[in-house]
């Protein structure tokens, strides 16, 4: 099962590869990965995000300055805390994402179609076990988590970009 489902994830890892690069959008994988998180999740703190990619806040922040500067994210505060530092989608990311995300899917449904393959239920059940124990939506709840991501936030209070140390705070 572990070798099956490793040759599974090279091959999913290489399709977002693929579909990334075709719409040559200089985002990487991980930057990717931050914004998926961000449609499936709605804003999040960004010590939530650092923690869910399994890296350092400041790697994070290095990371969202690059979205940041893209219109892919944006950073706020929410009233009345002004300490933590949150994350949400611009449209421009939730777009991003959604193109992404239907051109994966396109070239699934051609592998499966060209490959011939059926799953029984039992197969499925398994699938949907493992992704709930990978911490991933179904793909209809995601689905429909994306289509408000990019929502303004009520409580939102914007971040001044201020240059410090080559980072916005």
């Amino acid at each position: 099962m572990v070798e099956t489902l490793l040759a599974v994830s090279r091959g999913m890892v290489a399709l977002a590869s693929r579909n990334l690069a075709a719409l040559d959008t200089d985002v990487t994988l991980t930057q990717y990965r931050t914004l998926v998180l961000l449609a499936g999740g709605g804003p999040q703190r960004s010590a939530i995000v650092a923690k869910e990619l399994g890296v350092a806040p400041s790697t994070l922040t290095r990371m969202c300055d690059r979205l940041a500067r893209k219109s892919l994210v944006e950073r706020f505060h929410r009233h009345p805390d002004r300490r933590s530092i949150w994350l949400a989608l611009t449209p421009a990311g939730r777009d991003l994402v959604g193109t992404v995300m239907r051109a994966r899917r396109r070239e699934l449904q051609e592998l499966v179609t060209a490959a011939g393959l059926t799953a029984e239920p039992a197969t499925l059940t398994l699938l949907d076990a493992f992704v709930q124990a990978c911490g991933e939506l179904p793909d209809d709840q995601w689905w429909r988590n994306w289509e408000t991501c990019a929502d303004p936030v009520d409580d939102a209070e914007p971040m001044r970009p201020v240059r410090n140390g080559g980072s916005f705070r």
